[in-house]
């Protein structure tokens, strides 16, 4: 089921707080400009007596709105704010590119304006993000079994242990860790419209599918790497093409079925956790109090909450579906923006489910 909004007054307070929790899940109408908008839209404020509140986007429509052009709530949120645009244009057009705060400035943007723009939308700033980039553009060699030299100066660094660092940092270990024959588990990279995913599995199952710049994401492949005895290396098995295809046609809006078998690491109750939101159809949204009850562990609320951040297999375990339990945007490890753009997207599959009867 979908979530009760709040009362109306607790809204317009967080409208006038431009309160980034309701970000998608919560839109405003202004009937004396007949616009509607997100809580977080950074025009004048409308008048108390002037404003309505609606829970979706298609609420807002029937009722006789238009989008406004200052926030574009038809769009995830990142993607209205032109500053964003541009950079991550750039970004994609050249990802070897070693981009600094002057480079941020050259192209006529305030570096502490993107560093705190990029922080809340992605939970990474825009130079982190460059760097991970070119670090991308350097381990792409190493699958087919480049030498580590090779990935170093792809991504641009003079530096051995400048490369070697900075790859530690992205994925927990230095690229001289990962095995290069023999591999048990194999990593991989999988390009979404939602940003750069890793992947990895054995030749039976997918064991983790994280977006890159999650910071959980190194103690994740160190705990593979422990677990696999040192057997992780670069490539791919049979599940990362399933999850990939499946993947394509869940971001296509043609299907949120996911039939790739799933190995994750876990206690015994993270995994009954787990199991309980695959549960959550596509469309629909739950409290952990409310997952905690279908469980039959009323009292587990906490623990429930704590398995839900260490799920390592995102998208498909869809810990995206668990919201506050006032309906409010939580913390996501692959970033608020995806979350509200993971749940909009899924609109469209409940939207399907209602029209097939």
């Amino acid at each position: 089921m979908m979530f009760d909004l709040p009362d109306e007054n607790h809204l317009y307070q967080a409208l006038l707080a431009r309160d980034a929790n309701f970000d998608g899940r919560a839109y405003v109408g202004v009937t004396s400009t007949g616009v509607f908008c997100r809580l977080t839209c950074p025009a004048r404020k409308p008048k108390r007596e002037n404003c309505r509140f609606y829970q979706s986007i298609a609420d807002c429509i029937a009722a006789g709105y238009r989008p406004c052009k200052r926030c574009h709530p038809l769009a995830p949120a990142a993607e209205g704010d032109p500053m964003i645009g541009k950079l991550l244009g750039a970004l994609q057009a050249d990802p070897a590119r070693r981009w600094s705060e002057a480079d941020v400035s050259g192209a006529g943007f305030d570096p502490s304006t993107v560093r705190r723009v990029f922080k809340r939308q992605y939970g990474v700033t825009f130079l982190e993000m460059a760097r991970q980039a070119r670090l991308r553009t350097g381990a792409a060699v190493l699958p087919s079994g480049g030498r580590v030299i090779d990935a170093q100066l792809e991504a641009g660094y003079e530096s051995p242990a400048a490369f070697r660092a900075a790859f530690g940092r992205l994925l927990g270990m230095p690229p001289g860790q990962f095995a290069s024959k023999d591999a048990l588990l194999r990593a991989d990279w999988i390009d979404t419209k939602m940003g750069v995913m890793i992947a990895v599995s054995d030749a039976r199952a997918l064991h983790l599918l994280e977006f890159a710049e999650r910071r959980a994401l190194p103690g994740e492949l160190k705990r593979l790497h422990d677990h696999a005895k040192g057997r992780l290396g670069f490539g791919r098995f049979a599940p990362t093409d399933q999850i990939e295809a499946e993947l394509q046609a869940f971001f296509d809006g043609r299907s949120a079925q996911f039939d790739t078998a799933l190995a994750p690491l876990g206690t015994p109750f993270t995994r009954e956790v787990w199991r309980a939101l695959r549960d959550i159809p596509a469309g629909e949204t739950r409290s952990y109090s409310e997952i905690a009850r279908a469980m039959g562990r009323p009292e587990a609320t906490r623990a429930v909450a704590r398995a839900n951040g260490a799920n390592p297999i995102a998208i498909v375990i869809p810990c995206h579906r668990v919201l506050g339990a006032d309906g409010s945007l939580t913390g996501y490890g692959g970033g608020l923006w995806r979350k509200q753009a993971l749940i909009e997207l899924e609109r469209g599959f409940a939207a399907q489910r209602e029209k097939a009867g």
